[in-house]
């Protein structure tokens, strides 16, 4: 007999993966709105250019179809998704994600024998200052209870342009009867829309949550970390949210400083 605490996790879990997918929707159009508005772009571009080279447009007549810049020597190409980052790092080392925010600093412990793949992606990221200035932009209370952020758009669609593979994803032990493992407080995993799509957006884990194992588990926070996170947690979420226990912080949370170096 399923209990109604139990049937109410099993809820916040199911929601949690219907809400990652409607996000990866939602990028995905994005991405084909930008391919369709580039295309045709392209062929405004080409016929402006064949006019132009013609001699259609002279003395006072002259006027620009791209109203006012230069029609482009070139096609612009369409939108596409760059490859992941070459491999840069030790991948028998340990690393250290640290990152400075305005509530405070948080270590996070990283084994690139584990996630090689995942440890590469967030030092080429780091390196580039990429998540410097970003906000947490969603906050678990319900069910699962969790931080997410590493997304520059603030909105749950973004990402670096590229995905990267699944990594350690027996890490946490085998699923229980209900398919899912135990994510302890203080883990740092990968948010994903699905196999192989994880991308920068990642979740700190406050209280253990019980997910299916198809979140990459790369680190864990150190003491003072999993402190200030449960601090936002206990906020909860912000004043309008859709849902009490799913939104953004109320404390609000910035990535000021993220910086990856070799333990």
């Amino acid at each position: 007999m399923v209990s109604n605490e139990q049937r109410r996790k099993q809820l916040a879990r199911e929601k949690f993966l219907r809400q990652q997918q409607r996000r990866e929707s939602a990028r995905r159009k994005a991405k084909q709105r930008n391919a369709i508005i580039a295309t045709t772009l392209v062929v405004v571009l080409a016929a402006g250019g064949g006019a132009w080279a013609a001699g259609a447009f002279k003395g006072d007549d002259k006027k620009d179809v791209t109203s006012g810049s230069t029609p482009s020597p070139t096609p612009t190409p369409t939108p596409k998704e760059s490859p992941a980052p070459k491999m840069a790092i030790d991948k028998k080392a340990k690393y250290t994600f640290d990152i400075k925010t305005n509530e405070g600093d948080i270590s996070i412990a990283m084994d690139a024998a584990k996630t090689p793949q995942t440890v590469n992606s967030f030092k080429h990221l780091a390196d580039k200052g990429y998540f410097d200035g970003t906000k947490c932009h969603r906050l678990t209370t319900q069910g699962i209870y969790v931080l997410q952020c590493g997304d520059p758009q603030g909105t749950g669609a973004g990402g670096p342009g590229y995905s990267i593979p699944d990594e350690n994803l027996d890490g946490l032990g085998k699923p229980g009867a209900d398919g899912s493992v135990t994510y302890p407080a203080g883990t740092v995993a990968m948010a994903n829309a699905g196999p192989n799509t994880g991308g920068s957006q990642f979740f700190l884990v406050y209280k253990d949550s019980k997910l299916p194992p198809a979140y990459t588990p790369f680190g864990e926070m150190d003491k003072g970390g999993l402190e200030i996170v449960e601090t936002v947690g206990k906020a909860g979420v912000a004043e309008g949210s859709q849902s009490p226990g799913d939104g953004a912080p109320k404390k609000a949370v910035t990535l000021e400083k993220a910086t990856v170096k070799k333990s």
